[in-house]
């Protein structure tokens, strides 16, 4: 069975711990009953730790226990929301058995790299493999009548505070520091997107470029309000008309795939503008470029 997700760190206990964060890539509604199914206890018998997987708030027997993985973006977030902190402990044995059983859910384990030295962490990086796009995360069903009932209660504060003094300018602060959140995180996928490159005179999207939008698929899923346009532009070299289409069919080949990915398609808009819009006539690499317009 061809693999869907290769492993790459550095220090063997952080390639187990990217292990464990590619099968909630892949299984992100899993539990931490799921986790400890798919990866037992006996994966691991020569560490010393009773499980492999506990939640966050759990870990060892006491609070300053240094066991586990803690750092924020060392910790699992299991399909209920809770985080779950993975075991710091494996021997050479153990981490044999994990690589060997990891193979069971198409995760591959590259050669794992000597950690650097100078007190600095390890790390690991995930790679998809022959196509493979990971799921995005289902919505959970909301219960209406708990909206209905927080909708009243800010019903209430809001007419309080309008009965008081009026804070619209307060408001529009709060709007506008979450619309920067976005505006930021969009402007930095624009980059990798484009760093990714498509192949030149072709529309196919690559692996990579495939990475880049499965994340800009999970910032429009948070953000519902988030509409886009994406404009696509080529360098003024070959015919200006084939570059017109080319633009067109790249910029519509991203948006198919967000609509793919679950992205709703009146929410996306796609545009071509050939090499009628170049940043610089000495530098045809930058004039091709996709760009990822918000849409107020």
């Amino acid at each position: 069975m061809a693999g869907k997700v290769r492993v790459y760190g550095k220090a063997q206990n952080r390639t187990a711990l990217g292990i464990a964060h590619a099968y909630m890539v892949m299984y992100p509604q899993a539990t931490l009953e799921d986790l400890r199914k798919a990866f037992p206890n006996e994966l691991n018998p020569d560490s010393g730790v009773k499980e492999n997987f506990v939640y966050a708030e759990d870990k060892g027997t006491a609070a300053d226990w240094d066991g586990y993985f803690k750092a924020e973006d060392e910790l699992l977030l299991m399909g209920d929301g809770k985080r779950v902190s993975v075991v710091k402990m494996w021997t050479k044995p153990s981490f044999e058995r994990i690589v060997s059983h990891a193979t069971l859910y198409d995760i591959e384990i590259a050669q794992f790299e000597a950690a650097d030295k100078g007190g600095k962490k390890g790390g690991f990086r995930l790679e998809y493999l022959n196509g493979y796009v990971p799921p995005v995360p289902a919505k959970k069903r909301s219960l209406w009548w708990v909206w209905l009932i927080l909708l009243l209660l800010v019903a209430g504060v809001a007419l309080f505070f309008a009965l008081r003094k009026p804070q619209v300018v307060e408001v529009e602060k709060v709007v506008e520091v979450e619309k920067i959140v976005y505006v930021e995180r969009v402007e930095e996928i624009e980059d990798d997107f484009n760093a990714a490159k498509f192949v030149q005179g072709k529309a196919d999207l690559t692996d990579d470029a495939k990475f880049v939008l499965h994340d800009l698929a999970q910032l429009m899923d948070k953000h519902p309000e988030l509409r886009l346009k994406l404009i696509g532009h080529t360098s003024a070299e070959g015919d200006a008309e084939f570059n017109q289409r080319l633009s067109e069919s790249r910029a519509q080949a991203a948006v198919d795939f967000l609509v793919s990915q679950g992205i709703a398609a009146e929410r996306l808009e796609a545009e071509g503008r050939g090499s009628s819009e170049p940043l610089d006539e000495n530098n045809p690499e930058v004039n091709r470029r996709t760009e990822f317009i918000i849409v107020e």
